[in-house]
């Protein structure tokens, strides 16, 4: 999911959206993070599919023969089209599969209605991680076990949240990657977002917004970006008055300190 090549991933994401039409989305999001997983363990296999100096028709012909009747369909059609294509390197081919579980189990939760809950759940989980160091030390040691992690998912989220949220950061804090728990939790809140081909935005403000509120800044944002806006709100106190907004690198900031952050740079300037 870092640094993918746009013309190799369009043409895998295409037959990924043509394989994915009349699958089971909660098994296909499984089985390419499982084929993902198998990649990074086993180094040659993983050398061996992405080297460009093979043809490509090989390549998946070893895919077929590897994960024929142990996946579904749409997951070999979709890893066949994976080593079929050019990538930068190695690792991009585990990054790509990995990317596209995690849009189908999006697709899913948009099924289902859930949608809105999954991107809720990821950045409220992340609040959380980021307050309980100790629970952030728990879920990131390398040296604890898969299934003592697993548990304490379920345990601390179970029915709490909806399945596409607990299958994703499960994922995400069994197979790390090579990420923070927190970049990987902000990578994943994009994903799911761009589900809806959304901005997803953080709203600061001092005390809890009401729906209304929430609403007419969804609305503002909307209207200002000519995009439909999912808005995660992060109640600090230390904000004094009005609120500050974060898509991407922009900051839109009405708060008391902003406005007399701006004044003093004019008066600087």
């Amino acid at each position: 999911m870092r640094g993918l090549s746009k013309n190799s991933l369009a043409v895998v994401e295409e037959r990924f959206n043509a394989a994915a039409g009349s699958a089971d989305l909660g098994r296909l999001a499984e089985d390419l993070n499982s084929i993902a997983d198998l990649l990074d363990r086993e180094h040659g296999l993983r050398r061996a599919l992405s080297d460009p100096a093979r043809p490509a028709a090989q390549k998946a012909q070893v895919v077929r023969g590897l994960l024929g009747g142990k996946v579904a369909e749409a997951a070999i059609a979709t890893a066949e089209a994976a080593v079929e294509a050019k990538w930068s390197r190695a690792g991009d081919l585990a990054d790509v599969l990995e990317r596209l579980g995690v849009i189908a189990a999006a697709a899913e939760a948009e099924a289902q209605g859930t949608l809105d809950d999954v991107e809720d759940e990821l950045f409220r989980f992340g609040r959380i991680v980021a307050a309980n160091p100790e629970l952030r030390r728990a879920l990131t040691d390398q040296s604890a076990p898969e299934e003592g992690k697993r548990q304490l998912l379920r345990d601390l989220l179970g029915s709490r949240v909806a399945p596409t949220s607990l299958r994703l950061i499960t994922q995400l804090v069994v197979h790390p990657r090579g990420r923070s728990l927190e970049a990987g939790l902000e990578e994943l809140g994009r994903l799911v977002a761009q589900q809806r081909q959304r901005l997803v935005a953080t709203v600061r403000s001092a005390v809890e917004l009401t729906e209304e509120q929430k609403r007419r800044i969804t609305t503002w944002l909307r209207t200002s970006y000519g995009r439909d806006v999912h808005i995660n709100v992060e109640v600090d106190p230390r904000v004094l008055g009005g609120f500050s907004v974060r898509i991407g690198d922009e900051i839109i900031d009405t708060t008391i300190v902003g406005r007399i952050e701006e004044v003093r740079r004019r008066l600087a300037g």
